[in-house]
């Protein structure tokens, strides 16, 4: 999946930009969506269903708040309390299913450090006893019960969607394949904070080449030979299209021309800075209408071969696989779920946290959990939802572009405590 924090996400993502409504009444609340766990299919299907079409909804009303600027964390953004989840119609189902994900969440969310400033592992102990005897049925009261919400910052939120894909390929090497990399032997991953405080939390990546230290291969070099030698190969891919998005997303499955599936899943990366292709076609006016989705793009890079390939080396950023087995997992090394995960900035959303999405589109809204990071997932408000394997999410993944208010949900009492700290501290206090 997307553990190791994959660098981007898919569809929408390309051409990503950001808006949301304001203000504090608050209207009929949008409509629940369907949510299911997503099977693996066994076959690949002969025909690629289209990007599904949104149904539209009403966006909730973000809060008035007062917004620090450069806020680095959910802490420095500010917090306001938000709208009472008893007023908000979830579907049962979809809370089930949340509540599912939220269980796996739990170990996790009681002993970890939460890097957001907002909660402490002792927040959600109760909560977390709660949900292992609480049925799925009753999922909707135990949100409502155990939980308040916050608005992170102005809480207008923009999200996308990723998926698990399924390319074509090989594990012998065949004409017009493209080889699919493993990490390279001579990748030096550094921890800058090692050497200085004030790079705390910052990485490079490079090779060395004499006595200096060097970026690493970019797309082109390494679509050109440079790693021969230097990076096992896990397999081969029939399409490079399939291949590059299959970077973009993380993780994938490879059926195999020899019979049976194998699953990567990402390891690293080349280092270098990563180019959104959708927005760079868009600005150089190559898609038309409706071409925008990933869907469209990748119609777009199979049409034109030569200036695709061109544009996708654009991008210099170079993904490196592992073999995996299992379920797919996300950043906390824990189970995803299809329609119930999403990816968040851990400065800004506690992960393993649930959260209440109030978008454009119904297919958006709900409770997701954060069970994920995403390399292009940053800031406050910022979610990539997750949709599992198949046609089908690759469907809705692919076109998912959606605006609206985004409520981080807390253990009851969270907040006031939060509150309190910022105050004692001199910190900086939202306004009730």
């Amino acid at each position: 999946m997307r553990s190791k924090a994959t660098l981007a996400v898919a569809g929408a993502l390309l051409m990503a930009g950001c808006v949301g409504p304001g203000g504090r009444s608050v209207p009929p609340a949008p409509a629940a969506r369907p949510v299911a766990t997503r099977p693996v299919p066994t076959t690949l299907p002969s025909r690629p269903l289209a990007v599904r079409q949104p149904v539209a909804s009403v966006p909730l009303p973000a809060f008035a708040a007062t917004v620090a600027p450069g806020a680095t964390s959910a802490a420095m953004a500010g917090l306001t309390p938000a709208v009472d989840l008893t007023t908000v119609p979830l579907d049962p189902a979809q809370a089930g299913a949340a509540l599912a994900a939220f269980r796996i969440s739990c170990p996790s969310l009681v002993r970890r450090t939460d890097t957001s400033g907002m909660t402490l592992g002792s927040d959600w102990q109760a909560a977390c006893t709660e949900a292992t005897r609480t049925d799925p049925s009753a999922a909707t009261a135990f949100f409502q019960r155990w939980f308040e919400a916050v608005q992170v910052g102005d809480g207008r939120a923009f999200a996308t969607g990723y998926y698990i894909p399924e390319i074509a390929g090989s594990r012998r090497p065949r004409a017009g394949y493209a080889p699919i990399y493993g990490r390279p032997t001579d990748l030096i991953e550094v921890d800058l904070g090692a050497f200085s405080p004030t790079w705390t939390g910052k990485k490079i990546r490079g090779r060395v080449d004499g006595m200096a230290l060097v970026p690493y291969f970019n797309r082109t070099a390494i679509e050109e030979g440079a790693l021969n030698g230097r990076a096992p190969i896990l397999g081969y891919a029939a399409d490079p299209v399939e291949l590059f998005f299959l970077q973009v997303q993380g993780s994938g499955f490879i059926r195999l021309d020899e019979g049976g599936v194998l699953r990567i899943g990402y390891d690293t990366q080349n280092g270098r800075d990563y180019t959104g292709i959708g927005a760079l076609m868009k600005s150089r006016g190559l898609l038309g209408p409706g071409q925008s989705s990933m869907q469209g793009i990748v119609a777009w890079l199979h049409a034109h071969p030569d200036e695709g390939r061109a544009i996708m080396r654009e991008n210099k950023s170079y993904v490196f696989f592992r073999e995996l087995t299992g379920a797919p997992q996300g950043a906390l090394g824990l189970p995803v779920s299809g329609g119930a995960t999403v990816a968040a900035d851990p400065k800004f959303v506690p992960l393993g946290a649930p959260v209440l999405l109030s978008m454009d589109r119904t297919d958006a809204n709900g409770i997701w959990i954060a069970q994920d990071t995403g390399g292009a997932i940053k800031g406050s408000n910022r979610f990539d939802t997750f949709w599992g394997a198949g046609e089908e999410a690759r469907a809705i993944a692919g076109g998912m572009s959606a605006r609206g208010t985004a409520f981080v949900l807390l253990p009851r009492g969270s907040y006031a405590r939060w509150r309190a700290g910022q105050a004692a501290s001199g910190g900086t206090t939202p306004r009730p």
